[in-house]
């Protein structure tokens, strides 16, 4: 976008940083090669990371936009950074769950890998302090995080979401087991898709080998981090 300048720092979170722009409607996303796991217990680095997600996001976003999901991704402008849509996000985390794995796996006592009958949406509410707590519908009507018809199109385009990525994915031999999603409001009161969709924030498996191809691999000390997160962007990008 001409004429559209980087100004202050907003803010910064474990896996990106957020500056603001002399145009209101705007800001740019820098995504960092920051690690953490655990709320942040654990700490590292992983070689390019950043560039991956910021590459491995921006590809995702517009495929979904052409299958009616809307998204607050305006414009790569570098391999780290992009500029995105101002909006206020939604205090919540999606979590959308096709395999039984992590937290699920170990609450339920399921097997890792066991397939669901159904796919699993869970709500968390995003709150670093408190460990982002799992919460449900009457939850977030109580605390009027959202309106019930904004929860109830949030799920619509969750599912939707997953069926799109999935059918994609599929394809280049990686199995979406779970990912998170968070959804903001643009000024006008629009739901849109925002945050990220990569190796951060899904599990990929190799669909063959059920080799982890994600976070999972720092998270769990399985070494070959930055190998992972290189393989997903060569599947998705060539």
């Amino acid at each position: 976008m001409e004429n559209l300048k980087k100004t202050e720092q907003l803010y910064e979170g474990k896996a990106k940083k957020v500056y603001d722009t002399n145009n209101s409607e705007y800001v740019i996303v820098d995504y960092k090669d920051d690690a953490t796991a655990f709320n942040g217990e654990k700490k590292g680095t992983i070689n390019n990371k950043g560039i991956i997600n910021n590459r491995v996001t921006n590809h995702l976003m517009k495929l979904l936009e052409t299958k009616g999901i809307p998204t607050h991704m305006v414009e790569e402008i570098s391999d780290r950074e992009t500029i995105v849509k101002r909006v206020s996000i939604v205090p919540l985390e999606v979590i959308v769950r096709n395999i039984a794995a992590g937290s699920l796996a170990k609450r339920l006592g399921l097997e890792e890998g066991t397939k669901m009958n159904k796919t699993v949406l869970e709500y968390c509410y995003k709150d670093d302090e408190l460990g982002d707590p799992m919460v449900n519908e009457y939850h977030i009507m109580a605390m009027e995080w959202c309106t019930k018809e904004e929860l109830d199109l949030i799920a619509q385009y969750s599912l939707k979401i997953n069926q799109v990525l999935s059918d994609y994915l599929i394809d280049l031999n990686i199995e979406l087991i779970d990912f998170k999603l968070e959804f903001g409001k643009t000024s006008d009161g629009k739901i849109v898709l925002a945050d990220e969709i990569s190796p951060d924030t899904c599990r990929f498996w190799d669909s063959k080998t059920k080799e982890k191809l994600d976070k999972d691999r720092f998270r769990r000390n399985l070494g070959g981090e930055e190998d992972a997160y290189k393989e997903i962007m060569k599947r998705l990008l060539g």
